[in-house]
């Protein structure tokens, strides 16, 4: 066998055109590829998977050396074969761009997937036949460029702002060309381009200057007048019958690109003229390919032809035949056979091919986890690093902030790795033995021969880092952390009643400078927080903030009316006990999960679980295996992956021979709801039934005595599901959607069925009682706030009513073969709404849809829009709980001002429900919104617009509409004295302490705080040097007083790194004493005072030191520590740097929590270097 250094790799020569590579591991593919770049230049690079592509690209990146070839992707159109979805702008955009370069005979390493590779192309003349440069100084021709953009696929907007728009403004030009990452101004007088800028589309602001650029057609089909003629004729030729019957026929000779137009591309061409990658490379391309390519493509060819059989029952839209859109595995295998390729196998799959394999003899990455319940978490690692020699190892971690934490922690072992720029700086002379860089890296490397090691955060986390930080937010900290506070805000604090926010000011402080955030009280007193004990502040959230109370400081009103509110929040937990005590006596049934036949069931889920999915699933999992009935809300944004964890519950259910019945606020919702479940248990013996208005009598009728009889295993309905005449043989589970939409009676209703069954709830916005009834401990609460993979957020703009406006959103989004909402929620009008939108865009196909319609007309329309018959759907708040339409992107809300906030959010939910960008047009009167608080609102949805928003959202509606109000008149008085935070803590308490029969309100009134208050006499604080923002810094700091966990600490500082730059001392010393406060919270320490030559420890009456522990510690350190009181230590040493003393103070928790860290001795007297970490 022979041997190879890994940086040589053997290549392909005119005498040996076929090789193969094995013993590759990790990234070491990647380094390969990187360093045959040095020699060959043109280099195509194909991957098993979208997800082996991420790797390697992020990999190639990290080893490519200067001056190689350029880094290309052709990625997939991320869609399945003949869907009715077309890929994202910029995946068109990253395929234009790569073929552009390919056309002109560049140099490049092109990635792509081999479902890439079999994939047909435009002709190679294409894309640079209809290309554009334009160059600074020079003269255009602008009447006919103006003329050709339109041909090329490119749309005229008054504003840009998405790849394939341009916009005309006097001597202004405004495009966003295909294959650019930025859009471009260009300034002309006359015909002559004085200067191109690039622009940011957001803020619409200049950048930078450049001195050219180029223009890509915007589709990888033509789309003049001869290109539609020509797709005519091919369409008439393809396939026999009426062609006007045809959706796609008619829209193509309309002009319109209806969405998945893309797998009809070759008829735009004459026949015959499409090509393949293997047309755009020259013959010394070198390939490296899987080892047996042959069998990838059967598989890629099978699952096309599958797709193509189920699609060709569809008239309206028949689709190409397979060989037209993909190379067969005969026409690869015949490409593939005179090119210059190596095949990347492993032992066990040596490629069909005479030449031995080239053993690289790399070995795959160890694991060096971090265990985070040892005293010594880094012991793997620190023991690698220590005795390396001679190998040489580079870490590699994803940002500054992680680089900067695992610098400080290795240093603590008396590790120095070098700060390093890249690879190359690793590779070079007087290197150092141990580096750490910034990259993407995801798989570290063993390289025997040349005795490197990258170890990379994957082998230490386990996982990769951007995962790690999507974990589940806790409910109730989005909660506490959303009303960010401003000058002038009512704020409680707990022990001084309501003032009014002042600012953050920097006092000094016995000679160390400390932050405080200043509230003002009645007489214009202030009180001075320190930010240490921010916890101890809410905003105020009550019936009126702007009338809110004002208190006086010192006086005894604010004790009374905590008590008042206190025992109030007792007489709420009872009755709220009440309900769950009567379920409890009900035994509910413990399901059993079969194993195999789950997997496989979940395993039909087209996409991966996001990590929060996954958590919620295994948390419905163990509920349903529990004997207590479940009682569970889940809480997640539109599209987020409600519905799966609902499809996973049922099936455990059903499995288990018991019924499900899935309720819903409306029939439409109903409808969508039985499509899905019906087509995912298609295959299995699961009967699934709807139970609608839209169904006949004699259907529900029999639906009922399917009900009754057991034959029907899932039903799915509204509250006709809640009526006494539907009886179930074995009902085991209610899921319902939405449940803060149905009515008393109906909640009365569920109530009952609360003792009797498990509940799963679903909503994207809660209503805040329902939040806080979940945050209080009496339901289960489970939130999804991570988005699905490639999901944007929702852009939402409120603009004044203009029909220009409605006409350029209506045509920026069919133009993108997508469909449009609008919204208008007065039926007496919606008619003339229509027929004034039909004037402005007669080049779109409308109909309309609201309540008051037949049921059987309005579930035609639906059905229409659902399946594209038609472009925009004028409707009322009819969709706000409707069928889910991915290729709707663009809504558009005439009298936004008129609706709430949780409608507003669920009608912009009712877009993006794909990987394009959505728009949401929140349209007002010229005069602006009716009321200030329909101002507030829509204020809200704009400044929320990020994905998961529904729980913050929940919070600003309880801010607008009053706490009062929505938990009832009963606490509206208990909220306005003492706010809502406050009053949510005590319900909270109380309902703990009332189920645990514990203490009765007044002992827990005045309760202390969690975390102890710490004065170590050290600057501790966010310098203005450091961030200047003042907003900014409360926030921060915020944050840190909330935070429960040294995790969450530790993230917050990778996270400030990040956003800020390397931390300054004061701020290091910031987070060193949020950790300690929790580390001293752990053992009941309730104050901690450390000066230059004395300090005193508070305990709580409830402290958890260990007897022996503090037996120890205090002989150790006779006199100098002593116990003055049985809860209070005193301490005399000599420790005059503030450094010191924060050391020592970490040191003595240590000892106290009986850590086996270094043991204190005070005696000894420490010094600055002994104190260092």
């Amino acid at each position: 066998m022979v041997s190879a250094t890994p940086f040589t790799p053997p290549l392909p020569t005119a005498d040996a055109v076929s090789l193969q590579w094995q013993g590759l591991a990790g990234a070491s593919l990647g380094l390969a590829v990187a360093e045959a770049a040095r020699t060959q230049s043109r280099i195509v690079v194909v991957a098993d998977s979208p997800r082996e592509l991420q790797l390697l690209e992020s990999e190639i990146r990290f080893f490519l050396p200067t001056g190689a070839p350029p880094l290309r992707r052709l990625p997939e159109w991320e869609c399945l074969p003949y869907d009715h979805f077309s890929p994202h702008p910029e995946i068109t955009s990253e395929r234009l761009q790569t073929l552009a370069c390919l056309s002109r005979g560049e140099s490049a390493i092109v990635l792509l997937t081999l479902e890439a590779l079999q994939g047909r192309l435009p002709p190679v003349d294409f894309v640079l036949g209809r290309s554009f440069r334009l160059s600074s100084g020079t003269d255009i021709d602008f009447m006919s460029l103006r003329a050709q953009l339109p041909q090329v696929g490119y749309l005229a907007v008054s504003q840009v702002m998405a790849p394939g728009e341009y916009a005309i403004r006097g001597g202004v030009f405004d495009i966003f060309p295909m294959g650019s990452d930025s859009p471009f101004r260009l300034d002309l007088f006359g015909d002559e381009i004085q200067s191109i800028r690039y622009f940011d589309p957001e803020t619409q602001k200049s950048t930078r200057s450049t001195s050219q650029l180029e223009i890509l057609p915007a589709r990888e089909f033509p789309l003049e007048d001869v290109a539609i003629e020509q797709f005519r004729a091919n369409y008439r030729r393809e396939f026999a019958g009426d062609p006007q019957s045809s959706l796609i026929y008619r829209e193509v000779s309309c002009g319109n690109l209806p969405a998945g137009i893309e797998y009809y591309f070759p008829l735009f061409f004459k026949p015959g003229t499409t090509a393949s990658l293997f047309d755009y490379m020259p013959d010394d391309t070198c390939w490296l390919l899987p080892g047996n390519p042959e069998a990838g493509a059967r598989k890629i060819s099978a699952a096309v032809l599958d797709r193509y059989q189920q699609r060709s029952i569809d008239f309206e839209r028949l689709p190409l035949a397979p060989n037209r859109l993909y190379l067969s595995v005969t026409e690869l295998s015949s490409a593939l056979q005179s090119a210059k390729k190596i095949f990347l196998v492993d032992q066990d799959s040596i490629a069909e091919t005479n030449a031995a394999p080239h053993d690289f003899g790399v070995l795959p990455p160890p694991a060096y986890p971090v265990d985070a319940s040892s005293n010594q978490p880094y012991a793997r690692l620190t023991a690698r690093l220590r005795d390396c020699r001679p190998w040489r190892i580079l870490l590699s971690v994803d940002s500054a902030g992680r680089s900067e934490a695992l610098r400080d922690v290795l240093e603590h072992y008396d590790i120095h790795p070098a700060r390093l720029e890249h690879w190359h700086a690793f590779t070079a002379e007087q290197a150092p033995v141990i580096g750490i860089v910034t990259s993407a890296l995801d798989r570290g490397v063993q390289l025997p021969l040349e005795r490197i090691e990258i170890i990379t955060e994957s082998q230490l986390y386990g996982e990769r880092v951007h995962q790690r930080r999507r974990e589940t937010r806790d409910p109730g900290s989005i909660l506490r952390t959303v009303a960010e506070l401003h000058t002038g805000d009512p704020v409680v604090h707990r022990d001084h009643g309501i003032g009014r926010y002042a600012g953050l000011e920097t006092l000094k402080v016995a000679g160390t400078s400390a932050e405080f955030a200043v509230l003002r009280y009645q007489d214009n007193d202030r009180l001075y927080v320190p930010v240490f004990n921010l916890a101890s502040l809410a905003r105020y959230l009550g019936g009126d903030a702007e009338n809110a109370p004002l208190h006086r400081l010192g006086n005894a009103n604010w004790n009374k009316a905590k008590a008042r509110a206190a025992r109030r929040a007792h007489d709420v937990a009872a009755e709220l006990l009440k309900t769950q005590a009567l379920r409890s006596l009900h035994n509910g049934s413990a399901f059993t999960v079969p194993e195999d036949d789950y997997l496989a069931f979940a395993g039909r889920f087209s996409f991966d679980e996001t990590p929060d999915q996954e958590v919620v699933i295994n948390e419905v999992l163990d509920d349903l295996r529990s004997a207590a009935p479940m009682d569970r809300l889940v809480c997640g944004d539109v599209g987020f992956g409600k519905t799966e964890v609902a499809l996973r519950a049922a099936f455990i259910v059903v499995s288990n021979s018991h019924q499900v019945a899935i309720l819903t606020p409306t029939t439409l919702l109903a409808g969508q709801h039985f499509e899905t479940f019906r087509d995912r248990f298609a295959d299995m013996a699961i009967r699934v039934e709807l139970l609608s208005r839209f169904r006949d009598r004699a259907h529900n009728a029999a639906t009922t005595a399917g009900l009754q009889s057991g034959e029907i295993d899932i039903v799915i309905g509204t509250h006709r599901l809640l009526q006494s005449d539907v009886v179930f043989r074995s009902l085991g589970l209610v899921i319902i959607d939405e449940e803060h939409r149905f009515g008393v009676r109906q909640k009365e209703r569920l109530k009952q069925l609360r003792q009797e069954v498990d509940i799963l709830a679903l909503t994207a916005t809660p209503i805040p009682r329902t939040l806080n009834i979940g945050l209080a401990g009496l339901r289960a609460i489970s939130l999804i706030g991570t988005p699905p993979p490639n999901r944007v957020s929702i852009k939402t703009f409120v603009r004044s009513f203009g029909m220009a406006l409605v006409r350029e959103a209506c045509l920026r989004e069919i133009h993108r073969g997508g469909q449009v909402y609008y919204l208008h929620n007065t039926v007496r009008t919606i008619g003339e709404a229509a027929s004034r939108l039909a004037d402005a865009v007669p080049e779109a196909s409308i109909r309309i849809a609201h309540g008051q319609m037949p049921e059987v007309e309005l579930e035609r329309v639906m059905q229409d829009f659902y399946h594209q018959r038609f472009n925009i759907l004028v409707c009322s708040t009819i969709i706000e709980s409707g069928i889910d339409v991915p290729t709707a992107n663009t809504i558009i809300i005439n009298r936004a001002d008129r609706l709430g906030l949780a409608q507003l959010h669920q009608l912009r939910g009712r877009v993006g429900r794909s990987r394009h960008q959505a728009y949401a047009f929140l349209l007002t009167p010229a005069e602006g919104p009716a009321t200030v608080n329909a101002a507030k609102r829509l204020e809200a949805i704009v400044s929320l617009s990020e994905l998961g928003a529904g729980f913050t959202l929940a919070s600003h509606d309880l801010e607008i509409r009053g706490a009062g109000e929505l938990l009832g008149e009963g606490q509206s008085g208990a909220i306005d004295e003492i706010g809502f935070s406050l009053y949510t803590e005590y319900l909270t308490r109380a309902i703990r302490d009332l189920g645990q029969k514990e203490q009765s309100s007044d002992c827990w009134v005045n309760a202390p705080l969690k975390k102890p208050e710490i004065n170590l006499e050290i600057t501790a604080l966010f310098p203005d040097s450091y961030l200047p923002d003042v907003h900014s810094r409360l926030l921060l700091y915020q944050r840190i007083a909330a935070a429960q966990t040294e995790t969450e600490l530790y993230e917050l500082q990778l996270e400030i790194v990040d956003r800020f730059g390397l931390l300054p001392v004061e701020v290091k010393a910031l987070l060193r004493i949020s950790v300690l406060q929790l580390r001293a919270a752990a053992i009941g320490i309730r104050t901690m005072e450390i000066g230059s030559v004395r300090g005193k420890l508070g305990f709580q009456e409830t402290a958890v030191v260990e007897p022996i522990v503090m037996t120890n510690l205090l002989a150790r350190n006779r006199p100098n520590m002593s116990m003055s009181s049985p809860i209070e230590m005193r301490l005399q040493h000599d420790l005059p740097e503030p450094l010191d003393r924060l050391t020592f103070a970490e040191k003595l928790i240590g000892n106290l929590m009986g850590e086996d860290a270094e043991q204190v001795k005070l005696s000894e007297g420490l010094t600055h270097s002994e104190c260092k970490r």
